[in-house]
């Protein structure tokens, strides 16, 4: 990487703040309290990177004359948690930096999710000097700092300086530049905030969900109290013939009520045939789900503040995807296509956002780890790769879309679970609840037997005890007969899957001798672009997915099974099936990021979705220059057929309508 600054500061800042209840500040997002009016800062400790010279304290009334001598254009920062400092310089002291170490992020990443990556738990584990407990002393000082606690202070905060410098000189050993460009383009996607909030659609919106919730409530002659308790929803029910469905609390073991939105019972009720339950199962949603509502309204107080930072943890999964940031109190990895929310989020005056989605991007890495061929062929032909499959796995020559629905949902179900050892239990209970977000599905006696399943097929089901406890642990609201064929049905299809798909089944055992070989034998074993080694693999871009202290244990039944780290973490064939392709995935996604961001900003990332600024007079062509981006076959997975799709609008809602 040819380094986009000439000078390295590592650097901390100390700002007021307390947990009273009164002053507000516990409660605040990054964003929130930055933005307050009310935020001081009491000062900041620097040093440039890699000299002996002492870090410096600079007093809170002369940063910006401090900030003014710096040559932000070339010069990069390090901190500890980055994101809190480098928005501070930016926003506040108007700070263009040229780059952005983290060494929070970089923990993550090196050292794992699970372990604790703070200043003080990394510089225990590092043996370093532990950090120390001056913050206190400021605590709800909101004006005026007196002498000696600013003095406390400014030795708390060198330190700190010193902490993060020493950490970062032992995380950077190794560290693929390409990587540190990710962490560096996901800050500034928060510090250097492009995207806009229409104020005036999200007021409308939230307006628009109350009026529908109230005239739902005066329809049914309630009020939302009654909708919001369980036990008042319950009589409602009851009232109407309905008996409320129950489940098993997995936690107490006792009964309780299963009327939340992902139980199956619910969603049974919620999907049922009878007009005037459905409208009452859509009343408690309406009450119950305030999320939407929420976000809108976070939304709107952010708009009232500026541009919308959009806050990602890089590394916030062991695959290395990213996830909402710690705090944020916004989800941007989790906003509904179509909803009033993305369509509210806008580029700037002059830009278009041009939304690249790579597609089917799990299964074509699976298919291609396991030289499954037909898959891949399935995926060059550019055709549904859902009926194409689903023609194969339920040889229905044709299928399409329209002809065979429940078949191709059905196959697609299976394409995106179970290539990582799904079990039928599993995989009936998600059908009832919505698969991946498809709608809730439940199979019945035809559908079985148009899958084939024959008489023998239901005994030999029954004549194992676990399966009919498995089936009964299952919930559901219709009768035993009808659960049973169901679940006849998903296994079936679980076995047809694995029968279709023998390839990914061979990749299974391929897992499962490197779990035992390698990740706990010790060997070392390079399988095409991946090396497994003791209690970690490495993947082509350098990065690792870590086991720490693999071991074996007993489950609930005796048995033998592989665990890692301090939660026993159980680690099984599937499971590594499931990290490699994701993390393969995730790699082939951010590829693409880098090569978009080199004539491009890239704002944003949602799962396999990126999202660059394009200006309007090239959007079209800037759009398909970024298809062609992100579908660049990588050097280290030769043969694999990539594609994607997307659009582009001022709107993120609607580019991809």
């Amino acid at each position: 990487m040819s380094k986009p600054y000439e000078r390295i500061l590592v650097l901390d800042f100390e700002s007021a703040w307390g947990r009273q209840v009164k002053l507000g500040f516990s409660c605040q997002t990054n964003e929130e309290y930055i933005r307050d009016p009310r935020f001081k800062a009491w000062g900041l400790c620097w040093k440039d990177y890699g000299t002996d010279e002492p870090s410096v304290w600079v007093r809170g009334p002369d940063i910006q004359a401090w900030a003014d001598t710096i040559d932000w254009p070339t010069t990069a920062v390090i901190a500890q948690n980055a994101q809190f400092d480098a928005s501070i310089l930016a926003w506040l002291y108007g700070c263009q930096i040229a780059f952005v170490f983290d060494t929070l992020s970089m923990g993550r990443a090196k050292r794992g999710i699970e372990v604790g990556n703070s200043l003080k738990k990394m510089a225990e584990d590092f043996g370093l000097d532990p950090k120390g407990d001056g913050l206190a002393s400021s605590e709800n000082y909101l004006n005026e700092l007196p002498a000696h606690v600013e003095a406390e202070l400014s030795v708390y905060c060198q330190h700190d300086v010193f902490l993060c410098e020493e950490i970062f000189k032992r995380l950077v050993v190794d560290y693929p530049a390409s990587e540190l460009r990710l962490i560096d383009m996901t800050l500034k996607m928060y510090i250097n905030p492009r995207l806009q909030l229409d104020e005036t659609m999200l007021f409308e919106a939230i307006n628009e969900e109350r009026q529908v919730r109230e005239e739902l409530l005066t329809r049914l002659g309630v009020d939302d109290k009654a909708l919001a308790s369980n036990d008042k929803f319950a009589a409602i029910l009851a009232s109407m013939g309905i008996e409320p469905p129950t489940k098993k609390s997995k936690t107490t073991g006792k009964t309780a009520f299963a009327l939340a939105k992902n139980d199956a019972l619910f969603q049974a009720l919620l999907n049922g045939s009878r007009e005037d339950i459905v409208i009452l199962c859509q009343a408690r949603l309406k009450v119950k789900s305030t999320t939407e509502r929420t976000r809108a309204q976070r939304f709107i107080d952010i708009a009232s503040r500026g541009t919308l930072p959009v806050p990602l943890a890089y590394y916030g999964a062991k695959s290395g995807r990213w996830a909402a940031a710690r705090g944020s109190a916004i989800n941007m990895q989790n906003l509904k296509r179509g909803s009033f929310l993305r369509k509210a989020i806008m580029a700037p005056e002059g830009y278009q956002l041009a939304v690249a989605d790579l597609s089917q991007i799990e299964p074509r890495v699976l298919a291609w780890l396991s030289d499954y061929e037909d898959m891949l062929d399935i995926f060059r032909s550019g055709q549904d790769p859902y009926a194409t499959f689903g023609a194969q796995m339920f040889n229905i020559p044709g299928m399409t879309k329209d002809s065979h629905k429940v078949h191709r949902q059905s196959a697609k179900s299976a394409l995106l679970g179970a290539g990582y050892g799904l079990g039928w239990a599993s995989f009936a209970a998600q059908l009832l609840t919505g698969f991946l977000g498809a709608p809730p599905l439940q199979y019945d006696l035809a559908f079985a037997k148009q899958l084939g399943v024959a008489k023998e097929y239901a005994v030999a089901f029954l004549k194992w005890k676990d399966n009919e406890e498995k089936m009964l642990e299952i919930p559901h609201i219709c009768t035993t007969k009808d659960l049973l064929y169901h679940c006849l049905a998903a296994k079936k299809i679980i076995d047809i899957y694995r029968q279709t798909a023998y390839p990914v089944v061979g990749f299974w055992k391929v897992c499962d001798i490197m779990l035992r070989e390698a990740l706990y034998g010790g060997r070392e074993i390079t399988y095409k672009c991946l090396i497994f080694r003791k209690e970690e693999i490495e993947l082509p871009n350098g990065m690792k997915l870590l086991y720490p202290d693999l071991r074996i244990e007993k489950d609930e039944k005796g048995g033998s099974q592989f665990v890692y780290g301090p939660h026993a973490t159980k680690l099984y064939a599937g499971k590594i099936t499931n990290n490699v392709t994701q993390a393969l995935a995730r790699i082939v996604m951010t590829d693409g990021m880098l090569r978009v961001s080199k004539r491009y900003s890239v704002v944003g990332t949602v799962h396999d979705e990126l999202l660059a600024l394009v200006p309007d007079v090239e959007a079209a062509e800037g759009y398909d220059w970024c298809l062609q981006q992100m579908t660049v076959v990588p050097k280290y997975m030769v043969g694999i057929p990539l594609a994607a799709d997307g659009g582009f609008n001022r709107r993120y809602g609607l580019a991809k309508e």
